[in-house]
């Protein structure tokens, strides 16, 4: 019984980093980003109603994609991962992937529905163009 118990838990021990971590975020451009770098939350700076357009017409002017943490922290996204947040530019995204030297490799990407700004009269993204 013991020898099940231990074999139970070492593969649960395994499993766990095979997983990934769990990220809440958004899918932005690095332009868009980087401009707003400044901001303590993402929130401070992304309005709902205007990102998704935004960081499209950046991305579609050569703005590479990123990934921007809740507390607004910018983490590059390799090659994989760039294809599998395509669909999701603009997005805010729950990931579980991998953070590697600044980099994220994202295992498995969905789209969660974006929080009212906490600052309606914010004109941040108008500033950044």
């Amino acid at each position: 019984m013991k020898k099940h118990l231990v074999m139970i838990a070492l593969l649960a021990f395994i499993s766990i980093p095979a997983l990934g971590e769990k990220f809440t975020g958004y899918i932005s451009d690095e332009q868009c980003a980087t401009s707003a770098s400044r901001a303590a939350k993402a929130t401070d700076w992304i309005n709902p109603q205007k990102f998704e357009a935004c960081a499209q017409k950046c991305a579609k002017n050569g703005s590479p994609m990123v990934f921007v943490t809740e507390d607004n922290k910018v983490l590059k996204l390799d090659e994989d991962s760039t294809k599998k947040a395509g669909g999701h530019l603009g997005h805010r995204v729950s990931v579980t992937g991998k953070v590697e030297n600044g980099t994220l490799k994202i295992k498995k990407i969905t789209t969660i529905q974006m929080e009212a700004q906490s600052k309606p009269g914010n004109q941040q993204e108008e500033k950044m163009h």
